[in-house]
């Protein structure tokens, strides 16, 4: 359940990023956040 509330967000996360809600919102970190928290199962697959 975790894991599809996170896919969610992350998609969340992404289409606001490139409607540019983020940058006008000065939230481009979550951006950031998202890379950071996707990179361990990157290095474990």
């Amino acid at each position: 359940m975790l894991f599809a509330l996170f896919y969610v967000v992350a998609i969340l996360i992404l289409v606001l990023h490139f409607t540019g809600f983020l940058a006008r919102r000065n939230l481009e970190w979550l951006v950031i956040v998202l890379a950071v928290a996707v990179f361990p199962a990157v290095i474990y697959l």
